[in-house]
This record gives C-alpha cells, sequence and structure tokens, in this order.
C-alpha cells in the first residue's frame, strides 16, 4: 500500500472518528436514534480504516496520530459548535499535542516518511 493511501486512511479514520464523537454529543446519552446510528456507524468506519494503515505503520504511532489529532478536531468542534470554552491550560495542552505529533511524524524512525 502506498504511504499517501496509508495516510488517507488515517485521515479519514480521524475525521469519521471526529463525526462519531459529535453525534456521540448529539445523541444525549443514546436517547436519540439518528446520531446513535450516525455514531455507531462512524466509530466502525473509523476503527476499519486505522486498522488498515496497521498494515504500514506501527499500531503505537498510528494511535498516537488518530487519537492525538482526534482530541484537538473534537476539542475545536466542542469550541465552535456546541460552544464549549477553553482555557488557556487546555490550549497549551492542545498545542503540546500537536507539537507531539509533529515531533512524531519529523523525527521518528518508527514510521516511513
Amino acid at each position: 500500500m502506498a504511504p499517501a493511501v496509508v495516510y488517507a486512511l488515517l485521515v479519514a479514520a480521524i475525521a469519521l472518528e471526529v463525526i462519531g464523537t459529535t453525534a456521540l454529543q448529539l445523541s444525549q446519552q443514546f436517547t436519540r436514534v439518528g446520531p446513535t446510528v450516525v455514531l455507531v456507524v462512524c466509530y466502525m468506519a473509523a476503527f476499519y480504516c486505522l486498522s488498515m494503515t496497521l498494515k504500514i505503520i506501527p499500531v503505537g504511532i498510528a494511535y498516537a496520530i488518530w487519537s492525538a489529532l482526534g482530541i484537538v478536531l473534537i476539542s475545536a468542534v466542542g469550541l465552535i459548535y456546541f460552544k464549549q470554552r477553553l482555557d488557556a491550560p487546555a490550549i497549551i495542552g492542545l498545542g503540546l499535542i500537536i507539537a507531539g505529533v509533529l515531533v512524531v511524524n519529523l523525527f521518528s524512525k518508527s514510521i516511513s516518511h
């Protein structure tokens, strides 16, 4: 599998996880059927896409990228869509998560560049 395809699958997994987590909030503790179905389908598809990346990217690295970018993106969704506020420590922490992903991707020999 070409590296571009692997990273496209990882991006798809991240996007699907963010959509699923947004639907989790909208499901109101699984009391709304539509968002609950969206979340189940998105999580299943996200884990499938993530599993496909594991053919090339080591599990620890793939999961670190997937979870870190998911955290940052869902925080942005919470801020913009759900009007959930982030304080300075939260923003600093999210910045450190992004820095960690950059360090792994730019400098780690554990993944193919």
